[in-house]
């Protein structure tokens, strides 16, 4: 089985999105889970880039 880097962070974020989904459901526009999530990570005081150009 393969290890987890940043087991904790990861499983904070992935906490996060279920939760976001859970409270939204389904059938949003991507806008309106970017902005729950915006709002929740910077609850968290997770830092994060809303685009990032790769």
């Amino acid at each position: 089985m393969t290890k987890i880097l940043y087991q904790l962070e990861s499983y904070l974020v992935m906490g996060i999105l279920f939760d976001v989904h859970r409270n939204l459901g389904g059938g949003f526009s991507e806008i309106v889970y970017k902005d729950a999530l915006e709002y929740e990570f910077k609850k968290a005081n997770i830092p994060f880039e809303e685009k990032k150009n790769i």
